[in-house]
């Protein structure tokens, strides 16, 4: 499998946020959001067996017990990624997977925790999402949307209404998306959505969902890499 990076930090998304995770970042994707802030896992990468993946990250992992299969897209490489992400639930770690719902999720292992970023209008991947993959969701899952603006809100806003998201997953997130050339300041300022303004809409429309921010990018540089 075409790995980018194994390293460990903290979470930074998802209802996992703030716990020590070792990421297993995989190279390529299909897609090019606008505000992708993994540009540089397309290409590259190194060649690495799913024996040499598992040593690398259970290396990294140390005590922690939670790894997160990212990339890119890590579906793209179902064929190896699958067996290494059953190899982990077998040692006894918890697994998320980060992927956009845009490859096929029937073949992952029950036990792992699919986190999908369903895209939204300003993406630039919009409508790329396989609605047949809302049947293999699972109660412990979770579905992110990254937001940009106020068309973005009431997207994601009908999406969840639509698809009674609430009653089916673990977590909903709304994220305010950062500015792709974000670096320098650790703050709000950095995000094209106010995240007080999404807080707002959010509790307007007394929706169930979380807001979420990217916890990564307010404690390091936004444009540091392996953290």
């Amino acid at each position: 499998m075409q790995i980018t990076e194994i390293y460990k930090s903290l979470q930074g998304e998802s209802s996992y946020s703030g716990l020590p995770c070792v990421f297993v970042r995989l190279t390529g994707c299909n897609l090019r959001c606008s505000w992708c802030d993994s540009e540089y896992t397309f290409f590259g990468g190194r060649r690495m067996s799913v024996d040499e993946v598992l040593r690398e990250a259970e290396r990294a992992s140390g005590n922690c017990r939670l790894v997160e299969i990212t990339g890119g897209e890590p579906m793209l490489q179902e064929r190896e990624v699958v067996p290494l992400m059953e190899l982990l639930l077998e040692r006894g770690y918890t697994v998320l997977l980060e992927t956009s719902g845009e490859r096929p999720l029937a073949q992952v292992p029950r036990d792992v925790v699919k986190i999908v970023d369903v895209k939204c209008p300003h993406s630039g991947a919009a409508g790329t999402f396989r609605m047949e993959n809302l049947d293999a969701l699972a109660e412990r899952d979770e579905v992110k949307f990254v937001l940009s603006d106020r068309a973005d809100y009431e997207f994601a806003r009908d999406f969840v209404r639509e698809q009674g998201l609430s009653l089916k997953v673990a977590a909903v997130i709304f994220s305010p998306a950062f500015r792709k050339e974000a670096t320098g300041a650790r703050d709000a300022s950095q995000c094209l959505l106010d995240p007080r303004q999404l807080a707002e809409w959010v509790l307007e429309d007394e929706l169930p969902v979380r807001l979420g921010l990217q916890l990564h990018k307010f404690v390091w540089d936004p444009a540091e890499k392996g953290v």
